[in-house]
């Protein structure tokens, strides 16, 4: 099966986070499309998901917002919050097949800012 490079890339990155991963972190996916972001927590150990926050949830969408950078900001805020309900601090960012630039960068920031050590 051949597989084209986006495809490539996120296996590329997602190798690389899992060889150094250690069983006390858990890895973070973000998924960017055009108008929403999306984020979840994952224990690689046990193939499961722990918590996801996205931008199409209904108190996200409920905020008045003026752009998609303030909604990235807002979706890694609701994500680190109930991170740290749940006692998550520690993680792995999979940006995925994403460049660590914009929206991105602003949501990895804004959880650093926020308690999370990436």
């Amino acid at each position: 099966m051949k597989l084209n490079t986006t495809i490539r890339k996120k296996f590329r990155i997602r190798k690389k986070i899992k060889k150094v991963a250690k069983s006390d972190r858990f890895r973070l996916s973000v998924f960017r499309s055009a108008k929403n972001i999306s984020a979840q927590i994952i224990d690689d150990i046990k193939n499961v998901t722990l918590l996801s926050v996205s931008s199409v949830e209904k108190d996200i969408k409920a905020i008045n917002k003026k752009n998609k950078t303030e909604l990235s900001k807002i979706v890694a805020e609701k994500l680190a919050k109930k991170a740290q309900d749940r006692k998550i601090t520690k993680i792995y960012f999979d940006r995925g097949i994403y460049k660590y630039h914009g929206r991105v960068k602003i949501f990895a920031e804004t959880l650093r800012k926020n308690g999370m050590e990436l």
